[in-house]
């Protein structure tokens, strides 16, 4: 079935002669020149137009828009690792199809490839050499031309080229390195100079002999005081502390009766329950014998003689170190009137009350332990006691005096004193 044609189009023209007369007469083109001028008069559009114009007669101008704002560019990807790599294949695809090699393309075969010779390795161009800053730095000296090393011949076979190449090694081992001087031989005088000037001189011999002696000095010196102020004192204790238990062994056994005892033997223990001193108490003031073993030392020698504590009345004197030696009487500056000090024989206790102290008096005082000793605070003669010691401390230059009274005679068979006890 045909379909049926329309009698207008959709612009309402009808078909026909006329439905082209929209478009202009088609004949005008057709004259010479016009259709030069139609394309001349269009505008070409890959040109920028002049603003208000525009190629497109569709085109109409209207207010500007404002420009949008950009979009956030996406970051670019990362390239992702390839998870397979094949090298024959990337070769391939890049180099083109290898070429056989010599031994593919002649096998078993194949002739020999000559052997190019290689020059002599230098020593010299294997790595750079530093220079050695624990010596004095010289002027280095011009280097010296290197002689080329021989070529091997071209006709000689394989050992010819070892001997060339030993040859060649050798004569550059024995050239003088970089950085290395051949220096000549020194004369006789300046030789001698040269040890006279290594030699160290006078004052730099005397300085270090001086160092070392005072070095020596030092040492010994400390060492000194250290056995002074350590070591006395634990030989002292160890001494003392025999002394004391041989006494009360001899107590024990009946052999310490009172009466005249020899220098250096101990009668009696000394007790300050203030200064927790427990010491032995031996006859005289003997250094080597008495004092430095760690005891207390009785006066009874000419001047300075003094009674025992059982007299009905004197001045019982002892002596003993402030300081090294078990230093004693190191504290008895802290004594205070009234403090107890106990005097224990082998038949009786004889308590004392401290009385007085004399902080410092010249040593040829003896005065101070005579049977009233002035300034002491006592009157009259009595049953007294007087501790003796060097002082200031760690000297022997003044005498520190303390002063007591008897205020008890008790006997051991009634036990310790209250003093003890406490």
């Amino acid at each position: 079935m045909t379909a049926l044609r329309p009698e207008r189009d959709s612009s309402g023209v009808p078909y026909g002669d006329d439905q082209y007369a929209s478009y202009g007469d088609p004949g005008a083109f057709e004259q010479p020149g016009a259709f030069e001028a139609a394309v001349d008069h269009l505008a070409d559009p890959l040109t920028d137009p002049l603003p208000g114009h525009h190629p497109s007669p569709w085109f109409r101008s209207g207010p500007a828009e404002p420009e949008p704002e950009p979009l956030p560019q996406p970051e670019p990807e990362q390239p992702q690792e390839q998870e397979w790599y094949d090298p024959e294949g990337y070769a391939r695809d890049w180099y083109g199809v290898r070429e056989p090699t010599y031994k593919e393309l002649y096998g078993a075969y194949a002739p020999p490839i000559p052997e190019v010779p290689q020059p002599p390795v230098d020593d010299e161009t294997v790595g750079l050499r530093t220079a050695d800053t624990r010596r004095i730095a010289e002027p280095e000296p011009e280097p010296e031309p290197k002689q080329a090393p021989e070529a091997p011949l071209e006709g000689g076979g394989r050992a010819a080229r070892r001997k060339a190449a030993k040859k060649g090694a050798s004569s550059a081992s024995s050239a003088p390195r970089a950085g290395t001087a051949s220096a000549a031989p020194l004369s006789r005088v300046e030789a001698r100079r040269a040890e006279r000037a290594r030699k160290p001189s006078a004052g730099t011999v005397i300085s270090r002999g001086l160092g070392e002696v005072f070095i020596t000095v030092g040492v010994l010196m400390l060492l000194f005081v250290t056995y002074q102020l350590w070591w006395t004192n634990i030989r002292a204790h160890q001494q003392a502390n025999g002394a004391a238990s041989d006494l009360q062994e001899r107590w024990a056994n009946g052999k310490g009766k009172p009466g005249a005892f020899e220098p250096g033997q101990g009668f009696a223990l000394l007790h300050i329950p203030r200064l927790d001193v427990v010491v032995p108490i031996a006859e005289g003031i003997d250094k080597s014998k008495v004092l430095d073993r760690g005891m207390v030392g009785h006066y009874n020698e000419g001047s300075t003689k003094t009674p025992m504590p059982d007299a009905k009345k004197g001045n019982f004197a002892v002596a003993g170190h402030r300081n090294t030696h078990g230093e004693p009487f190191r504290y008895i500056n802290q004594l205070e009137p009234g403090d107890p000090i106990v005097v224990e024989t082998q038949d009786k206790y004889f308590v004392y009350k401290m009385a007085s102290i004399l902080p410092q008096t010249q040593p040829s005082n003896t005065s101070v332990i005579g049977p009233v000793p002035p300034g002491s605070g006592f009157t009259e003669a009595g049953r007294y006691i007087t501790l003796t010691t060097c002082t200031p401390e760690f000297t022997s230059k003044y005498r520190m005096i303390v002063w007591g009274k008897m205020v008890e005679e008790r006997p051991r068979s009634k036990g310790k004193p209250s003093a003890l006890v406490q």
